[in-house]
């Protein structure tokens, strides 16, 4: 090699590793890239939900994405007047929590005695990854959701309830079967869906009896 082509590449590699530090230092100036960045962790939390026509299982970041589009289209369909975007946010943050706390299957009873400590926990390092200000706001949504009150939790609710049970239904109760859930513990998760959507909990509630009559869920 020449000398000038071999300092020609020392001096490429200098301004590269320059531009890469000033990319670093960027990055770590701007604010919410370390919580963006750890939220990705979501789509390697996978679900007890199968994806629709008996697909592999169902992570966090799908199923929070599939219940937002979902509130958007069905908006029509909620009990109250909603602020939309409200309740698409919250449907995209309510499992952030599940990269520590891991999924909780609606039906283990076992695992549901320590769902709030683990989730609270894991509330509290996540959103802490968070601005003051934004870690506020989204703890407060994330807070909102799980206390169901508010219009638009109650909806959120519904979509978070509604859809593995779509999921379920097109793939023959499949994740039923499995885990032989009850058709009382359905519908007790779906008490949650009539307060956000009578009119959707009436499709819920079609789709539970097909199941029975199928054998897909136990009485």
């Amino acid at each position: 090699m020449s000398m000038s082509l071999s300092n020609c590449c020392i001096r490429q590699n200098r301004l590269r590793g320059f531009c890469l530090s000033e990319v670093t230092m960027k990055i770590r100036d701007i604010k919410g890239i370390e919580f963006i960045l750890e939220i990705d962790k979501e789509k390697s939390i996978f679900r007890q939900t199968h994806l629709s026509n008996h697909g592999r299982n169902e992570n966090d970041a799908e199923h929070a994405w599939h219940m937002a589009v979902m509130a958007f289209l069905l908006r029509e369909y909620a009990n109250e007047e909603v602020d939309i975007a409200k309740v698409m946010l919250m449907c995209l943050i309510h499992d952030v929590v599940e990269i520590d706390a891991g999924d909780t299957y609606a039906y283990d009873t076992e695992m549901l005695k320590t769902q709030k400590i683990r989730e609270d926990a894991a509330k509290e390092r996540i959103y802490s990854l968070l601005p003051e200000d934004q870690k506020e706001m989204l703890i407060a949504l994330f807070d909102e959701f799980e206390e169901g009150r508010t219009p638009e939790s109650r909806f959120a609710h519904a979509m978070d309830n509604l859809q593995p049970l779509l999921l379920n239904n097109s793939n023959d109760g499949g994740d039923w079967k499995e885990h032989k859930a009850k058709a009382s513990a359905v519908y007790g998760r779906h008490r949650q869906t009539k307060l956000g959507s009578e009119e959707l909990y009436e499709l819920a509630d079609q789709i539970i009896q097909e199941n029975i009559h199928k054998g897909n869920l136990a009485q």
